[in-house]
C-alpha cells in the first residue's frame, strides 16, 4: 500500500480506502463485513470512511465492533454530519447537531476521537461562522482532530477558511466530493483554486460511478445488484446508453493493460495528484483483493493512455452534464 499526505496536513491516508455506504449495517452480514475490513486492513488500508446516515447508523455499529479490536494508532476513522433523524434538530450543521452527533458517531464506532469528521452537505439554514464554532469546539476538545465538508460548493469552503481566519478557528482541510470518470469537473476545475489557496485534499467517492464502470450493467441491471435493491433505484438513472458506450469503449484498453475495468476506473481516479485517497467499497473480502489489485495499475497510465480514457468517456460526460 502506498500512503499520501492530505493535503498540506501532516496526516497520511492509504491510496485506496473503504467506505460502508449501502453495504454495512443492511443487507451484508456482520461477518461478511468484518471479513472485508479485516481484509483491508491487512492490506495496509487506514482510512475507514462513515457517516450517521449510512443505516441510519448501524454501518458505524457494524465498524465499530470490528475497528475496536485493531490498533488505534494504525487507523484513521471518520464520520459525517448532517442526516441524523426526524427531530428538527436532528439534521443540519447547527451547533446542537454537529456536537450531539459527533458523540454518538464515537459512541457507535466505540473510539475517543475521529480522525476526520465532515459536514456531509453545505446547510442552507445554518451560518457557516456557527458551523466552523462547533468544530473548532470538538477539535480544541480533542473529539476531532482534523474536519472537512463533503460536496460544498468552492464559494461556501472558501467562506469557512475566511471565517477561520477572521476568527483564530480550525480550518476545513479536507472535502470529500464525488470523482470519477463520469463526474470530474468538480474535483479538476471547480475546487482547483482550494488546493493551491489552502491546501484542501480530498477523500473522493464512487469512483466506479455507482457500479457502472465496471460493466456489470451493460446488458441490464443484474438482482442483487445495488441498483436493483429496494431504496436504491434512483441510482438507475446513472445507467445512461452513453455511459454503457463508454464503458465499452473502455474495455481494450483494460485488456492491454491486462486488468479489469474497476481496476482501470479506479487506477484513473488515483492518478489524480489532488485526490488523497478514493474510497471504495466491498461486500466481500474477495473484493477488497481486486480493488486493491489497482494499485498495479496507476503507474501504467501515462499521459497518453489516460488521454486514450478520457476520449472514451467524454461523450457520456457531455450527455449527462454532470463531468
Amino acid at each position: 500500500m502506498n500512503y499520501r499526505r492530505m493535503g498540506r496536513s501532516g496526516l497520511k491516508l492509504s491510496t485506496f480506502s473503504i467506505g460502508s455506504w449501502a453495504t454495512y449495517g443492511l443487507d451484508v452480514p456482520d461477518d461478511n463485513a468484518r471479513a472485508c475490513l479485516i481484509a483491508a486492513y491487512e492490506a495496509g488500508v487506514n482510512f475507514f470512511d462513515n457517516a450517521e446516515a449510512y443505516g441510519q447508523g448501524k454501518a458505524e455499529d457494524v465498524v465499530g465492533r470490528v475497528l475496536k479490536d485493531l490498533p488505534r494508532t494504525d487507523l484513521v476513522i471518520s464520520s459525517k454530519v448532517f442526516w441524523g433523524g426526524d427531530g428538527p434538530n436532528d439534521t443540519g450543521l447547527s451547533r446542537k447537531h454537529v456536537t450531539e452527533a459527533c458523540h454518538a458517531a464515537l459512541r457507535r464506532l466505540q473510539t475517543d476521537y475521529l480522525d476526520l469528521y465532515f459536514c456531509h452537505r453545505p446547510d442552507p439554514d445554518t451560518p457557516v461562522d456557527e458551523t466552523v464554532r462547533a468544530m473548532h469546539t470538538l477539535v480544541m476538545q480533542g473529539k476531532v482532530l482534523y474536519w472537512g465538508t463533503s460536496e460544498w460548493p468552492a464559494q461556501r469552503i472558501r467562506e469557512a477558511h475566511e471565517v477561520a481566519a477572521r476568527l483564530g478557528l480550525t480550518p476545513p482541510s479536507v472535502e470529500q466530493p464525488q470523482y470519477n470518470l463520469f463526474w470530474r469537473k468538480r474535483v479538476e476545475e471547480e475546487y482547483a483554486p482550494l488546493y493551491k489557496d489552502f491546501g484542501m485534499g480530498t477523500t473522493t467517492w464512487s469512483p466506479l460511478a455507482s457500479g457502472v464502470l465496471t460493466g456489470k450493467y451493460n446488458e441490464e441491471i443484474p438482482a442483487g445488484t445495488r441498483l436493483a435493491s429496494e431504496g436504491y433505484s434512483w441510482l438507475q438513472s446513472s445507467v445512461t446508453k452513453a455511459r454503457i458506450h463508454a464503458v465499452r469503449a473502455l474495455e481494450p484498453i483494460a485488456r492491454e493493460l491486462g486488468c479489469t475495468l474497476g481496476q482501470l476506473a479506479l487506477a484513473w481516479c488515483a492518478r489524480n495528484p489532488h485526490v488523497s485517497t478514493v474510497i471504495t467499497g466491498a461486500t466481500r473480502p474477495q473484493q477488497v483483493k481486486e480493488n486493491l489489485a489497482a494499485l498495479d495499475v496507476i503507474g501504467k497510465i501515462d499521459d497518453a493512455l489516460a488521454r486514450r480514457i478520457e476520449a472514451a468517456t467524454a461523450a457520456a460526460q457531455s450527455k449527462t452534464g454532470e463531468d
